[in-house]
């Protein structure tokens, strides 16, 4: 007998508003079904117990959901930054090794909000002699307080906000407390892909997307950027809600592309590509992948998105996108491109028009490269109303986002249903990231606008942003998802099905129609069980097609999963 569970009246008001229904305020809402995102679908048996199982788990919280949804098969993990995924304890012991030292973080003139008693690491003033009012970093493995302080200022453990410092100051703050050691060789690439990479197969996914800037491509880019300058704005071109005259024709910009290319830009990113890649050898070297003791982590498939920093000068950003767009043309373990920094910060916001009408140019060069964009991290009384009202659109418009990182504030946009509509007819995905969307913007619970994003059958996929430095993982993602938002075992099963079909992978999807997953193409048509072996027409398929293959081995994993249920 299929469970019966009714459907959150929040859920079923977001859908209600989404198809443009008015009902008197007074009639109760409920609904009989498992899930918004797969209606009409027939649970199977083991689909069915999988949702007692998660029902009974959701009674007795969060440590009960985590251990029933640790070995729950999870697809990928689309959003995930690589610097913010390692967790501070392996900073420190890199620290150690590199003979830096810990000082406290200078609160500037005028002196700025840093949070309490934090520390950084800062290299030795001479040989091993750390400067004034600094201690060897080793220090830390003698004195408790300390290194306790080193996890604490390299995340958000045990932060509270106080007058002057929020979630979101801590979280930024941390990149710049840890960063100063990164040497940005293969050697720390290579051991932060493993960790990451050890983590996710041991909470059964199967791929990351990993984004990861280049050590020297800021100072490669403002070196670049700065050399050619940036095309004085065209009369009559729009102007963005803050009052930015953003526009430059696509002449301009081919021209300004001409002169990047020409002037040294192509040997930068032969630099930066021998960096990339080394870090991904240097993952296989530790993981001993392809030999007889193979590490478990080598069954994880990981590629790369490049971060470009959106809150630079025009011509910064756009020399780093140009980068970013012909790696990912010519490299294959490069995905594709993502904007990364604050979306609140004074230049991501008054450069946001900008910097999509940049997207739309190079799109139109370089249109296979794959862009997923951070588009919607911002809250209500972070940035000025108008600021709230349009970054989704333009990145899904303009900017030819395939996937939105964040997309929190998209009830604030304008027409939100309509947008809403949009992104599921274009099969838009969004990158759900809860624990990190509570402890920068406060945004959680019935406040997050998940719901409406289930309600209007966008495709979501549930993923860590900074898996370090919230001191998270995939699976408490899910548990959250499960607790928090009440998403049924289908609403968990759709996610992860979406992480593979809106990743980055090569290839055909093995899905008949996309965001359908009832229906295989035919030459893969059949029930796949926990021991099914493809046919050999399917399996060649599969091997044509990475994407595909991803998606068979999850609904094997799935299929063994629901079976050891019994």
């Amino acid at each position: 007998m299929i469970p019966i569970r009714p459907v959150p009246a929040r859920l079923l008001s977001a859908l209600i508003a989404v198809a443009g229904i008015t009902l008197p305020a007074l009639i109760p809402i409920s609904c009989a079904g498992p899930s918004l995102q797969t209606n009409g679908h027939v649970p199977t048996a083991g689909e069915t117990r999988a949702e007692n199982r998660l029902n009974a788990a959701r009674h007795y919280g969060m440590p009960e959901l985590y251990a029933f949804l640790k070995p729950f098969p999870k697809g990928a993990d689309l959003h995930m930054h690589l610097s913010g995924a390692v967790y501070a304890e392996t900073f420190i012991a890199e620290a150690i090794r590199q003979g830096m030292c810990v000082a406290p973080v200078d609160a500037g003139k005028p002196a700025s909000p840093i949070g309490k008693d934090a520390v950084q690491f800062v290299a030795p003033v001479s040989g091993s002699r750390c400067g004034d009012g600094a201690v060897p970093a080793s220090a830390a493995l003698t004195n408790q307080a300390l290194y306790d302080n080193l996890v604490d200022s390299f995340s958000l453990r045990a932060f509270v906000p106080f007058e002057g410092i929020n979630g979101h100051d801590q979280f930024f703050s941390t990149f710049d407390r840890f960063d100063p050691k990164h040497d940005g060789g293969a050697h720390s690439g290579g051991e932060w892909l493993d960790e990451v990479a050890t983590r996710a197969a041991q909470q059964n996914e199967q791929y990351l997307e990993v984004m990861q800037t280049p050590s020297t491509a800021t100072s490669a880019s403002f070196q670049l950027g700065n050399k050619f300058g940036w095309p004085a704005a065209a009369p009559g071109t729009a102007a963005d809600p803050l009052g930015d005259a953003t526009g430059t024709s696509h002449a301009e910009l081919s021209a300004l592309r001409t002169k990047l290319l020409a002037g040294g830009l192509r040997d930068e990113m032969a630099r930066e590509q021998n960096e990339l890649e080394g870090g991904l050898a240097e993952r296989e070297r530790i993981e001993h992948c392809g030999q007889s003791n193979a590490a478990p982590a080598c069954s994880v498939k990981i590629r790369l998105l490049y971060q470009v920093l959106r809150a630079f000068p025009p011509q910064v950003v756009f020399a780093q996108t140009l980068i970013g767009f012909e790696m990912a043309s010519a490299d294959p373990n490069i995905a594709g491109l993502n904007f990364v920094q604050p979306e609140d910060a004074r230049m991501a916001m008054s450069e946001y028009n900008r910097q999509m009408h940049m997207l739309d140019y190079l799109h139109s060069v370089y249109p296979k490269v794959h862009i997923s964009l951070h588009a919607g991290e911002l809250a209500l009384g972070q940035v000025p109303p108008e600021g709230l009202r349009f970054h989704i659109r333009e990145a899904v418009e303009l900017g030819h986002a395939e996937r939105i990182g964040h997309g929190v504030d998209v009830l604030y946009e304008d027409r939100p249903f309509d947008l809403l509509k949009e992104m599921a007819a274009r099969h838009v995905d969004v990158e759900i990231n809860l624990t990190s969307n509570d402890g920068i913007l406060d945004v959680k619970g019935r406040d997050h606008p998940l719901a409406a994003y289930l309600a209007a059958h966008v495709p979501f996929s549930l993923s860590t942003d900074d898996e370090g430095v919230s001191r998270i993982d995939l699976t408490h993602e899910y548990a959250r998802a499960a607790d928090e938002q009440d998403l049924s075992y289908l609403d968990l099963k759709h996610s992860a099905r979406d992480s593979l079909e809106h990743s980055f992978l090569p290839g055909e999807s093995l899905w008949a129609q996309p965001d359908d997953y009832d229906r295989l193409k035919s030459v893969c048509a059949g029930t796949i069980a926990a021991n099914s072996k493809p046919s050999d027409a399917c399996k060649q398929f599969l091997d044509a097609n990475q994407k595909a293959g991803q998606q068979w081995e999850l609904e094997r994993r799935f299929a063994a999963f629901e079976a050891g249920l019994q």
